[in-house]
């Protein structure tokens, strides 16, 4: 009997998360996890008794926990079909994409490859950057889920998927840190390309260029300007 949800997912998402579900069942168990470590300790009985939610998680679900699920797993995934897999947003800034948008699937061994339940879009407008292109992918992502949510709490069938196939090359955090990598013959369109999407140094990755052996890593503006601001403090103070 479906009774029980295991959502994977942030605190601050729990806590809203949680709330929506038991709007529509509030006798539903609910367990948290924050990782796979917290995934293998749930009890293998209430596994089968389950479904499985993650909502913008980086967590990798061990095919085992997945195949002991008993009313299966969704992921919502903050990018579109057309760009699964790890920080979508910034390869969509680089692309120059028109449209962007979040994605429910069924959760299978492979990153964003299930079957697609849902998709959300909405244009892209002039002068979007990263940052605010993944503020507006969660709130369609959280649309999603508001949508699906009654679904999710409360029929223990499988959600009927849309005929929408995942599309465009996987990125992974490799293949962000390869982008950041700028070849000394870059051009000037390439690079400003590259310093748009990858300039900010989200998770700890900077864009660099090596010339004779000497690598210079890029700051954005910003940065900079705090970093003068420190080196005028200390050269007053002393």
């Amino acid at each position: 009997m479906f009774d029980t949800v295991i959502l994977l997912t942030g605190p601050v998402e729990e806590a809203a998360l949680t709330a929506l579900l038991r709007k529509y069942r509030p006798e539903l168990r609910i367990f948290s996890a924050k990782s796979a470590e917290d995934l293998a300790k749930v009890e293998t009985a209430t596994l089968a008794r389950a479904r499985l939610i993650g909502f913008v998680t980086p967590v990798l679900v061990p095919a085992s926990i997945l195949g002991a699920l008993g009313y299966g797993a969704y992921n919502f995934h903050p990018g579109p079909p057309q760009y699964p897999g790890w920080s979508p947003s910034h390869f969509a800034i680089y692309d120059g994409a028109r449209h962007f948008g979040a994605t429910a699937h069924v959760m299978v061994e492979r990153v964003d490859a299930g079957p697609i339940v849902a998709v959300g879009m909405f244009p892209i407008l002039p002068g979007t950057g990263v940052l605010q292109l993944e503020e507006l992918a969660f709130l369609e992502l959280a649309r999603l889920f508001w949508a699906l949510a009654p679904a999710l709490a409360t029929q223990d069938t499988p959600l009927p998927t849309i005929p929408i196939e995942w599309a465009g090359t996987k990125s992974t955090r490799r293949l962000h840190a390869t982008m950041c990598e700028i070849p000394a013959d870059v051009s000037r369109k390439e690079l400003e390309r590259r310093i748009t999407a990858f300039g900010k140094g989200h998770f700890g990755i900077r864009p660099r260029i090596i010339l004779h052996g000497y690598p210079f890593h890029y700051l954005p503006p910003e940065i900079q300007g705090q970093i003068d601001a420190r080196n005028q403090l200390l050269a007053h103070s002393q």
